[in-house]
């Protein structure tokens, strides 16, 4: 038995006769002798000063003070339990297997910087990291963790929102010259267009502060693909106009700068939800140390809700510009 618990010994002896009635079953359960469970008992109501069971047959039968004090008894071995599981929390190393599903938009950059941040300082982790389009869901009982990108479905597992991703367009400067600044979203028809599989076709909302929502009908894409950095790299190479996540332009223009320039820089996109998906219930120490590492590095600009259009603008070619 836990060190914490010892003194809760009375207390499991009492609780073990009043759910199996018999000295013979109890005793079983507690993995003692009859002989040992019965001093427990006497022990316990010498110190309560009063009988807690009386024989009836082959049965223990608790008097008035035993079925009342069974109700206490019930609650202090619970909070011993709990605070045994605190204790012992504080005892386990960071170690062991985490498995963790992410969209493959985050396979580069910010998370896989700081999964590698996370391994270093707990040498005993083996992180395995695996890539999936599909929502988050509990049939998977392997993995322990899911980053996902987008609406997501009920899943039977915890959703937390980490934040919203907002989104631009975005062309490489060379098209712009080559064919011109569009004025208002009805011009982006007669633009070349690099779509995002299940992302923004046919159809795409934009939002300007003042003009409110415009609904635009985009022209066929020459090329689509289901990946962010793929999509990215289309429009820095002057495919045409595309809309991306400000974080994903601005983190990559640390490396490559001036291949993006914002295109209707007033009108925004449709946010991006980032959210964690994991099991409900109190997360393995391993788990919880990699969610409070994951909350403590949430990208800045993640951190206003949806069409909300506070924070860094997107982004323009200047000198000045300061990399996030």
């Amino acid at each position: 038995m836990p060190p914490v618990l010892d003194e809760f010994q009375g207390l499991s002896a009492f609780d073990a006769i009043m759910r199996h009635g018999n000295l013979g079953a109890g005793a079983e359960h507690l993995g003692i002798s009859k002989s040992t469970l019965s001093r427990r008992i006497s022990h316990l109501e010498y110190q309560l000063g009063q009988p807690l069971l009386h024989r009836q047959a082959n049965r223990l039968i608790p008097t008035e003070a035993g079925t009342l004090f069974h109700q206490y008894c019930q609650q202090m071995l619970s909070l011993g339990e709990r605070s045994q599981m605190a204790l012992d929390e504080l005892r386990e190393e960071v170690s062991g297997d985490l498995s963790i599903s992410v969209h493959p938009h985050f396979l580069r950059g910010w998370f896989n910087r700081l999964l590698t941040e996370f391994i270093e300082e707990y040498p005993g982790i083996r992180l395995t990291l695996t890539s999936n389009l599909q929502p988050p869901t509990r049939e998977d009982d392997q993995v322990m963790l899911w980053l996902w990108e987008g609406p997501t479905r009920d899943s039977g597992l915890r959703d937390e929102v980490l934040g919203h991703q907002r989104q631009h367009l975005y062309a490489h400067p060379d098209y712009l010259r080559q064919h011109g600044h569009p004025q208002h979203p009805g011009e982006l028809a007669s633009h070349d267009w690099v779509n995002l599989i299940d992302r923004h076709h046919p159809d795409l909302v934009l939002h300007h502060p003042e003009q409110g929502e415009y609904r635009v009908s985009l022209p066929p894409s020459r090329f689509t693909v289901d990946n962010v950095v793929v999509h990215a790299d289309h429009i820095a190479h002057g495919a045409g106009i595309g809309l991306l996540p400000d974080h994903h332009v601005r983190t990559r223009s640390v490396a490559h700068p001036g291949q993006f320039e914002a295109c209707l820089p007033e009108w925004q996109g449709p946010s991006i939800p980032v959210s964690l998906h994991y099991p409900f219930g109190h997360p393995p120490r391993k788990l919880g140390a990699l969610l409070d590492r994951i909350r403590r590095h949430v990208p800045k600009d993640w951190l206003s809700g949806p069409g909300q259009t506070g924070g860094d603008a997107p982004l323009h070619p200047s000198p000045h510009w300061p990399p996030d």
